[in-house]
């Protein structure tokens, strides 16, 4: 089925709006799947649809249609409607806009994966294994991305003089923010003897860089190469979980919260702007009682 008023507002994204060629292709998929339905609900035309009408056809998009859609892809098709029946109402073909009150259906809150305390403790020490040099110095990375919950772009942007202390790090956040993080007593240990036997061996090996961590050839660690220490140690540990520098950032905030740190404390340690967006660890602590609940108690079950 085609329609008029969808073509118009496709020229119009087209025209006015300078939309790239693939997000006009989604546009017209998305739109496609809702003229399909208002032809075989005997509605025709997009200007004869009120909210009652995409009320059930929400509903079809999440129940009846075969397969039914995730409500990520509801969400997406429901943002393409939403917009033809604006542009339709705003050019003067329809009296009112009967999207204006119709709201997607709520995104399911994607909880952070954490691993946990001993899997993160066998992922380091598997990484102990091999040449020294090498070893010596993803020790330390790991043990500090553990202790500090920073991103990888902040861990290997580090700096030998970004080591404030032994004890503290100066960490760059997005947007250029800074933060002072404490450094955990295994971490230290760890840093200390990378930056005594293992650095200045890399460093030997590249032009004089500032840069805390260094790859084979003496330069700054990339965030792939990074992630490729992650992968090397996890599989050596038989780390079954899918493990990535962030599952390291995850499980630092995840474990603090369930031994006891206040949210607001984990907030400032991982450059969080919003406390709201630390609360979603919160979740991840309140499953896992949840869990051991259901496990330990005579009566849970």
């Amino acid at each position: 089925m085609t329609s008029r008023g969808v073509e118009e507002y496709l020229r119009h994204l087209t025209v006015e709006r300078g939309l790239a060629r693939n997000t006009l292709a989604s546009y017209r998929r998305d739109l496609a799947i809702y003229l399909d339905w208002l032809e075989a609900a005997g509605l025709g035309e997009p200007e004869r649809v009120g909210p009652q009408d995409l009320a059930a056809f929400v509903h079809f998009l999440g129940a009846e249609r075969m397969p039914p859609l995730a409500v990520s892809s509801i969400a997406r098709v429901l943002s393409a409607v939403r917009g033809l029946h604006r542009f339709l109402a705003e050019e003067g073909r329809t009296a009112a806009d009967p999207s204006r009150d119709l709201r997607p259906p709520k995104l399911p809150v994607r909880l952070p994966k954490a691993i946990p305390v001993e899997q993160v403790t066998a992922i380091i020490d598997a990484a102990r294994i091999g040449d020294e040099v090498i070893a010596l110095r993803d020790v330390a990375l790991l043990e500090l991305l553990y202790a500090t919950g920073a991103r990888v772009s902040e861990a290997t942007a580090l700096n030998v003089d970004d080591l404030v202390d032994r004890d503290v790090v100066r960490l760059f956040g997005k947007g250029g923010t800074q933060r002072i993080v404490p450094v955990g007593s295994y971490a230290q240990d760890a840093l200390g003897a990378y930056l005594v036997r293992s650095r200045p061996v890399l460093s030997a090996r590249g032009s004089a860089t500032p840069a805390l961590f260094l790859g084979v050839r003496g330069r700054r660690m990339s965030r792939q190469a990074v992630w490729q220490v992650l992968q090397d140690a996890a599989s050596r540990a038989e780390v079954a979980a899918s493990v990535s520098p962030h599952t390291m950032r995850h499980s630092f905030a995840t474990h603090l919260l369930a031994g006891g740190a206040d949210v607001r404390v984990v907030q400032e340690l991982l450059g969080h702007a919003s406390v709201a967006t630390t609360q979603i660890y919160t979740l991840v602590t309140a499953d896992t009682l949840r869990e051991m609940y259901t496990v330990a108690h005579p009566r849970a079950r």
